[in-house]
């Protein structure tokens, strides 16, 4: 039997393979991930995560992190490993006069938006509630507000890590300052994140969607006028695309006022004549909610995605040709994310216009092998035109996507950021980026 010695951890939330509540704690967003963990722990504090973290390194158990469980792989749930359970640490703490919010690293973004919106305040936090906080901020966090506001790794103040040594540090700006920039979009190869403080903003709580459907087969004319309409929208407007089964849906979300909203949705008109259209005005928190998986846990999933710095007609043209039961969708980026000076953080790809993914979703495992081969396919019609990757889209692309995701002198910063807080690479169930290897030695004379 496993056990952890001189910790706060009590026996019952250390899980075995048969204990009650064990398949629930590995279970993930992905029914295709079926990884049985040797135990589960279920950390509380950051006491709990240190302690952890000590056993799977005594007993030579790969270590997952389980947060939100969003990784389309599974990288939260070691086959055969100790899986650290974050979910318990999800309290949320705020100081609406300071504009902070201090929140533990199991939180999803719906705690976060939950504690934040009574005061008519916000950060940038995805764009569904069941995700985690912590894997999405490691890796850049895209979300509604990021084009006013900057992406959810630009609004952190501070972490609260836990290095593969057992050692809790915070890095700041001021603090572990190479820490800091590779946590902010080098994704979980750094140490356990325990909490992080993020800088609030006013943004009210009303928002406003709308959505204009077009057929496929002459979308090419309206997709080329919404990309050109993009290029010069107000920060408070996301431009959004996503096509579906012969359908091509155009419009945008907008982030404050829906009057200006509304106004500025106008230019759409240029679009032409669509089929269906959708104007909504909804509560911040709802649109925060309104992506949430109905069937939660129990669909099999996968994913491909790609950036693109501009979208020429043949991106167009392959986007308009996604495979039957795949959902493709483009998200405009610039604004408050361009801003930020490449260098300054570890998540690159600044100068990226559209983020895209094809995905798709099924519950029948028989058909695993099609649905996967139709999102690579439809995703391989974009790939001669996009500029690199989104850290957080990647799936089983291996070191060849993580080398899309970076360009090589940061990947050589990260890996030297690596060497310093985990030599041995115990953090490496995530898109890896391995330690430096020293110089080797002369030979002897």
């Amino acid at each position: 039997m496993h056990t952890i010695e001189d910790s706060a951890v009590a026996e019952p939330d250390i899980l075995h393979p048969g204990d009650s509540g064990f398949d629930a704690a590995r279970t993930v967003w992905n029914a295709m991930v079926d990884h049985r963990p040797t135990l589960v722990v279920r950390c509380r504090g950051v006491g709990d995560v240190v302690a952890a973290l000590a056993l799977a390194r005594r007993e030579g158990l790969e270590v997952g992190v389980r947060c939100g469980g969003h990784s389309v792989v599974g990288h939260g749930v070691p086959d055969g490993g100790l899986m650290i359970d974050l979910t318990p640490m999800g309290a949320v703490r705020v100081d609406p006069v300071g504009r902070r919010a201090w929140v533990q690293g199991g939180a999803l973004l719906g705690a976060l938006d939950a504690a934040t919106q009574p005061h008519g305040l916000a950060t940038t936090a995805g764009n569904v509630s069941h995700t985690g906080v912590g894997g999405l901020t490691l890796g850049g966090g895209m979300g509604w507000l990021a084009r006013q506001h900057g992406l959810s790794c630009d609004n952190v103040v501070a972490y609260e890590v836990v290095t593969a040594g057992g050692e809790v540090v915070r890095a700041a700006a001021d603090e572990r300052p190479e820490l800091f920039w590779a946590l902010r979009g080098g994704g979980g190869n750094f140490g356990i994140v325990t909490e992080f403080e993020f800088r609030l903003h006013d943004v009210g709580t009303r928002a406003l969607s709308v959505e204009l459907d077009f057929p496929v087969a002459d979308a090419v004319p309206a997709v080329v006028r919404w990309r050109d309409l993009s290029a010069s929208a107000p920060r408070a407007a996301t431009y959004t695309a996503g096509v579906h089964d012969g359908v091509v849906t155009l419009g945008l979300v907008w982030v404050g006022d829906p009057g200006a909203g509304r106004a500025h949705a106008a230019e759409l008109e240029a679009l032409g004549a669509p089929v269906a259209r959708r104007v909504e005005e909804l509560s911040y928190l709802d649109l925060q909610t309104r992506d949430d998986s109905a069937r939660g846990h129990a669909v099999r999933r996968y994913w491909k995605g790609h950036y693109f710095r501009e979208l020429s007609l043949g991106a167009i043209e392959g986007l308009l040709a996604t495979d039957p039961g795949v959902r493709a969708g483009l998200q405009a980026y610039g604004g408050a994310i361009a801003d930020v000076p490449g260098q300054e953080a570890a998540f690159s790809q600044r100068d990226a216009r559209f983020e895209y993914v094809a995905a798709t979703s099924w519950t029948d495992p028989s058909q695993d092998a099609a649905r996967i081969a139709a999102a690579r396919a439809s995703a391989a019609r974009l790939e001669p035109f996009a500029s690199g990757v989104y850290v957080n889209v990647l799936a089983d692309d291996g070191a060849d996507g993580v080398r899309r995701a970076y360009p090589p002198e940061k990947l050589a910063r990260l890996a030297a950021v690596k060497a310093v807080y985990d030599p041995d690479n115990v953090f490496h169930l995530n898109q890896n980026i391995p330690p430096a290897q020293p110089p080797a030695a002369a030979p002897a004379s």
